[in-house]
């Protein structure tokens, strides 16, 4: 039976330039299952040879990484950024491997509250973990739950975005070059039914992506009562105050709205600022806007590359088109994305006249847009920025730190930069779940990560023969 062929649009051309086979459920299934069969041994290993061994990777990943970079950016279309998210795999690893040696300390017996009972705890993990990630950052992003996930013990299949397959192919023949690693971990490629059979499969899974498909799974892994991660959208506003440091706040903001083209959860999508400062705030952060240039002919070129996936192209020009429609008006930028090359772009662009009817206010664009909307008091910024179904993160900037971090205090997300923008995509240690409709289930970050692979028991030991005063 002839296989069908799936095909994947270059963001840069606009040419359908690769192809990959998908995979049919059956294919799913035996690959899952031997995974399985290979986990108890990968999870009995002492913890320093599971560390050895994706140490082990890391120095393949390293020799590899021309290779990979590559991939990346045909997947993307952009370059700086490729380089980035390739570079840091390897302290993504250490960064684990780290936090996994602290973690998973050897725990001694305590007594209970009743003197003659002890307790020992031990974990399990989970057998096989299910990783479905997006096509923003296709390696980090699929690397961001695998890691911990493998050194808590367990097998992993992760399947990216099929808008951005390429990479998958040099990353496996490097996980082939470490065969202990081989026999827990595959990246597949696949389309939506995919991720179907592979939640169908696993023991757990880990999603990240859009809430319409993560409601999907989430439903799905209930009829099979498996627990799920979901990390979803964001509609992430910054706050500007009396007092703050305009150039500082331009800069950070202008960074967190459209680094990567705006193609992030934790981008800035809404800006509000206190219209005293309003006037110089806009003019500070227009010049910025406008010393960035589209990385057009060529990657390096420029600093905002094409919009990856054309589908977010519509979302983007839609809700330019709706902004427009109830009297937005353009500071800077684009009215609609470019076609430039075959290639889609977006400028910076900066919106101001912006209300909560606007779907530049209220839907997450993923695009460099920033929508610049006045407030007057502290208690009208709160409630602006509160006001949306989305809670991934947000910013605060004001006079000095601890105002920063009060006011951030009052937000309804789950991480607050205080006088910086989208620092959870820099700093990996702070502990934090996504409020709303941005997310569900544990922190994916720091040591308690670890925790959402593991079934922990307690083992409730009489070490004598006494009598229990309760019994009959």
């Amino acid at each position: 039976m002839h296989k069908e062929k799936y095909p994947v649009r270059n963001p840069r051309t606009g040419v359908i330039d690769y192809f990959f086979d998908l995979p049919e459920a059956a294919q799913v299934q035996q690959l899952v299952e031997r995974l399985r069969q290979h986990q108890p041994r990968w999870a009995q290993m002492p913890l320093h040879q599971r560390i050895a061994t994706l140490q082990a990777w890391k120095e393949v990943l390293t020799r590899r990484l021309p290779e990979l970079i590559e991939a990346l950016i045909a997947d993307t279309g952009r370059r700086h950024e490729s380089i980035l998210e390739a570079q840091l795999v390897g302290q993504s690893i250490d960064r684990w491997c780290t936090t996994a040696e602290a973690f998973f300390q050897e725990s001694h017996d305590k007594v209970s509250a009743i003197p003659f009972i002890h307790i020992r705890q031990n974990v399990q993990p989970i057998p096989v973990v299910g990783v479905i990630s997006p096509w923003n950052f296709p390696l980090l992003l699929g690397l961001i739950d695998t890691l911990p996930a493998l050194l808590a013990g367990c097998a992993v299949v992760v399947k990216p975005s099929e808008i951005t397959p390429r990479f998958i192919e040099p990353l496996m023949a490097s996980v082939r070059d470490v065969p202990l690693l081989a026999e827990v971990l595959a990246f597949l490629a696949g389309d939506g039914s995919t991720g179907a059979h592979i939640v169908t499969n696993v023991d757990l899974v880990c999603f990240t992506g859009s809430v319409s498909t993560g409601q999907k799974v989430y439903a799905a892994c209930a009829a099979r009562f498996i627990p799920c991660f979901l990390e979803l959208g964001g509609k992430d506003p910054a706050l500007v105050f009396e007092g703050a440091d305009l150039d500082h706040a331009a800069a950070a903001i202008l960074w967190g709205g459209t680094v990567n083209s705006g193609q992030s959860c934790l981008s800035i999508e809404r800006v509000y600022v206190q219209e005293t400062i309003l006037e110089a705030f806009l003019e500070k952060l227009k010049a910025r806007a406008e010393a960035v240039r589209l990385a057009y002919p060529t990657p390096d070129d420029g600093q905002i590359g094409p919009i990856i996936s054309e589908r977010q192209v519509h979302i983007i020009n839609d809700h330019l088109r709706d902004a427009f429609q109830k009297g937005a008006h353009l500071l800077t930028g684009s009215t609609q994305c470019e076609n430039l090359g075959g290639g889609w772009y977006c400028r910076p662009t900066i919106l101001t006249n912006v209300n909560h009817n606007m779907k530049i206010m209220t839907e997450e664009t993923f695009g460099p847009i920033l929508p610049v909307m006045a407030f007057r008091t502290e208690e009208e910024a709160i409630a602006l920025a509160n006001d949306t179904t989305y809670g991934l993160s947000a910013a605060v900037f004001a006079r000095d730190w601890p105002t920063a971090l009060r006011i951030g205090q009052r937000l309804e997300a789950g991480a607050i930069s205080v006088n910086e923008c989208a620092l959870t995509a820099i700093v990996h240690e702070g502990e934090k779940q996504s409020f709303k409709l941005s997310g569900l289930g544990g922190t994916r970050m720091g040591p308690a990560a670890l925790k959402r692979f593991l079934r922990q028991r307690a083992f409730l030991i009489k070490k004598e023969p006494v009598a229990s005063p309760w019994w009959f």
